[in-house]
């Protein structure tokens, strides 16, 4: 069965837009690892608008109390600043059991695209090593339709995580055939490289199903953005059993 990831940022956003502790962080955690989520996500950023390096640290306690996965997005290339040690750095001090690396910058609202093998291959192969070297499986963020996706198993990674972004807004117009279809060759192009394929953005309770019986084997979901946007109608615990009654109702197909 597909793993359910929910990514906490927008419950840290929140909280940050206000100040103080509310909405909290680890309840938030607590109640989506009750209800069956498989794992919890953060993708901390420079920045700090969100998901903060004491979020990370706090998360990676109760992920290890509950045995459960812990999984951290983030920019491998970005620099430590003043509240931010850097992704290797928190890794190091959190020890999750996956790192997805992603190519995203400052100025970006949301992860937006994969990485490049072509142009940041060389330099992502030692950053790489580094993340294995602490334990941590590492995933990178690729573009459905990369020709080059089986170029992360050369660099180290163990996982691809499909950006489906495209596929969501294909669906929501109604013409997601094509989409679908193209995921599905990156998956099995990655899969024969010996990658596992995780998948995530904007994949919502819409759209999941569908992605999940036409892309083969998709080991885990990363979902934040839409399962807290769903979740402020219906309640979080709800919204989470929903999600993981949906990748049951794919595993049995």
């Amino acid at each position: 069965m597909t793993a359910i990831s929910v990514n906490l940022n927008k419950i840290a956003l929140l909280r940050n837009a206000r100040g103080g502790h509310e909405p909290d962080v680890a309840r938030a955690a607590r109640t989506c690892l009750d209800a069956g989520a498989h794992g919890l996500t953060v993708h901390p950023r420079p920045d700090a608008r969100h998901a903060r390096a004491d979020d990370v640290a706090v998360l990676a306690e109760l992920c290890r109390l509950r045995d459960v996965e812990f999984n951290i997005e983030g920019n491998p290339f970005a620099p430590p600043r003043p509240g931010y040690p850097g992704l290797l750095a928190l890794c190091e001090q959190a020890r999750p059991a996956q790192v997805t690396l992603v190519p995203d910058g400052d100025g970006q609202l949301t992860s937006d695209h994969g990485f490049d093998f072509r142009r940041d291959g060389e330099a992502l192969r030692p950053l790489i090593t580094q993340f294995r070297a602490l334990g941590c499986r590492v995933s990178v963020f690729v573009d459905v339709g990369n020709p080059d996706v089986a170029m992360a198993a050369v660099l180290g990674a163990h996982r691809v995580e499909l950006y489906t972004g495209p596929y969501a807004e294909a669906f929501a117009a109604g013409s997601a055939d094509v989409a679908l279809a193209a995921a599905a060759t990156t998956a099995r192009l990655a899969q024969a490289a010996g990658l596992a394929v995780n998948a995530g953005h904007d994949l919502d309770q819409a759209n999941l199903g569908a992605f999940l019986t036409a892309v083969p084997a998709v080991q885990e979901v990363s979902i934040g953005h839409a399962l807290i946007s769903e979740a402020l109608y219906v309640g979080l615990d709800a919204t989470v059993r929903a999600y993981r009654a949906i990748v049951e109702t794919a595993a049995a197909l």
